[in-house]
């Protein structure tokens, strides 16, 4: 990976994964809320994961104005449209089908269409994108973010794509699509959402600063890891 500037990490540690859905899912709604006061719209980058959809599920009760979001989707998997290991169908069906957010300001990845058509697809409509206002991204336990795989391109040069077509993920399915870690951190907020012993190795590699994917996002104001006691250890 070529050398950047070094990652800035906020570690924000909550005794158990339901305290950082709570905390995170109130955090969104309150960036959410700046935004929208600030400029009148809100452009917001999703995880897939069980502990992002627990937090989506906690945005349906936010009292806001949902005619200003706008979604998008950091990876998906080259899967049809109803599959259940899709990453839009399942924030759709735990957040998005239940608030009145525009149809026509979500915006899934149609992974449908194979990885590098998919890919050139949602290049050309992030092209049209002034910002994002937050990312919000999962940590897997090899270290990997999005679909940025360790020994796998994360796109990182200042001149990388905004969108990376990936045929051999080391995880099933092998087909997806992933924002390039310089789109993710085009941001001025990230936040990394990390819950369970499963995820402690790779947190620990992490506060260790070794070369993970999740270490390659690296945002000029710095990402916020919000983390559980289970995954600290």
């Amino acid at each position: 990976m070529p050398e950047t500037h070094a990652q800035i990490r906020r570690w924000h540690l909550y005794p158990t994964a339901e305290d950082l859905v709570a905390h995170a899912a109130a955090a969104i709604g309150r960036i959410a809320a700046e935004a929208i006061a600030r400029r009148g719209d809100f452009h917001f980058v999703l995880a897939g994961g069980s502990t992002p959809i627990a937090i989506y599920a906690r945005l349906r009760d936010l009292d806001c104005d949902w005619s200003a979001w706008h979604i998008y989707i950091g990876d998906e998997r080259c899967v049809g449209p109803e599959h259940p290991e899709r990453n839009s169908r399942m924030a759709e069906e735990a957040w998005l089908r239940h608030v009145p957010i525009p149809a026509g300001q979500i915006h899934p990845i149609r992974g449908e269409l194979g990885p590098a058509r998919a890919a050139a697809d949602y290049a050309a409509l992030l092209a049209s994108v002034p910002r994002f206002d937050l990312v919000t991204l999962g940590l897997g336990e090899d270290g990997h973010t999005a679909s940025l795989f360790p020994d796998h391109p994360w796109g990182v040069e200042a001149d990388a794509p905004a969108t990376l077509a990936v045929t051999d993920s080391p995880k099933p399915p092998p087909e997806r699509v992933s924002l390039s870690a310089r789109a993710l951190s085009q941001a001025p907020q990230v936040f990394f959402y990390v819950a369970g012993a499963a995820k402690r190795d790779a947190v620990a590699r992490w506060r260790r600063g070794e070369g993970i994917p999740a270490g390659a996002i690296r945002p000029a104001n710095g990402v916020d890891i919000w983390v559980d006691e289970a995954a600290w250890g």
